[in-house]
């Protein structure tokens, strides 16, 4: 069964604000034209990065048509953050009414935490009655408010419905990848990596490319491991180590880390954010950032990338 999702890399995207706590959409703009100069397969608009937890609903729409009218790839979008399902499944056709080319749902929404596997699955399944058939789905397993991995029975559970191309994977755990990737084998259902440390990993057993944190970082060295590992396999193994360190930075202030990389790029961004407090990037925390960034553009020109 044929995917609708390309494989490769999709960022999850960042939104850009004013100093004023507004969204920036001018910022967002020339954002869009950073990941597209990236090499980005695609883009997730209205995820955790996206700070969508903290966007009002009519803030995740126009979100939505915004990207999806100014992009120049596909473009996946999430947004319904709600814990009754009949609010979840009006967020989610409002996102699905600004044309992007696919909605992705949130794992943790379908069922309180603690929930049995058939809450979950009839959660999802009055949501899929309610949605147009002909929409593309996926799903993302995001950690916030909590964390729940999809299980082996909901993904062949959803897979079969042949109405999911895109799976956020968010395990970090390469053999349980590796058994996800035979349960959705000969489905439309795609997994993209959101780990790092086992991205190369993953593409070596069937993933489909990566979708994390990272490429608001150095989205070119993704495209060229997701597009090079088989080519190029020795040069693929320095490319995932350097990778696997530089994510650290993660653990650090993201996404106000992030943005403040973007900013040292010259793009017009601040690092203002509505999930942390952008004051707490502090000179240590910017001057790791400064040091990644001529770390990367080092290693860049070594590898000839």
């Amino acid at each position: 069964m044929e995917s609708k999702a390309k494989k490769g890399i999709w960022p999850v995207m960042l939104t850009p604000f004013t100093d004023a706590g507004k969204v920036d959409y001018t910022a967002l703009e020339a954002l869009i034209q950073w990941y597209e100069e990236g090499g980005v397969n695609g883009l997730f608009a209205v995820c955790q990065s996206s700070e969508m937890f903290f966007l009002s609903l009519a803030e995740r729409v126009e979100l939505s048509r915004f990207i999806k009218k100014t992009a120049h790839v596909p473009v996946i979008s999430s947004g319904h953050i709600s814990y009754s399902v009949d609010d979840q499944i009006d967020e989610l056709k409002r996102v699905a009414d600004t044309g992007v080319d696919a909605v992705i749902l949130i794992t943790n929404r379908l069922a309180e935490q603690g929930s049995e596997e058939k809450v979950w699955k009839e959660n999802l399944d009055v949501i899929l009655r309610a949605l147009p058939e002909d929409l593309p789905l996926g799903f993302y397993e995001c950690p916030y408010p909590y964390k729940r991995l999809i299980s082996d029975s909901e993904i062949e559970y959803a897979a079969k419905t042949g109405r999911f191309h895109f799976l956020k994977d968010t395990c970090c755990d390469a053999a349980l990848i590796q058994k996800r990737l035979k349960l959705i084998q000969g489905t439309s259902l795609q997994l993209f990596n959101a780990n790092t440390a086992t991205l190369l990993d993953s593409l070596q057993h069937g993933a489909a490319g990566f979708s994390g944190v990272m490429a608001n970082f150095h989205p070119e060295l993704y495209a060229w491991l997701c597009a090079n590992w088989e080519r190029e396999p020795e040069k693929a193994e320095t490319v995932q180590a350097f990778l696997t360190m530089a994510s650290q930075i993660e653990k650090q202030l993201y996404p106000v880390n992030a943005k403040a990389f973007l900013k040292g790029q010259g793009l017009p961004i601040t690092t203002y954010t509505r999930s942390k407090n952008h004051h707490e990037m502090s000179p240590l925390f910017l001057s790791e950032v400064d040091q990644l960034n001529q770390l990367t553009q080092w290693f860049k020109k070594s590898m000839e990338i």
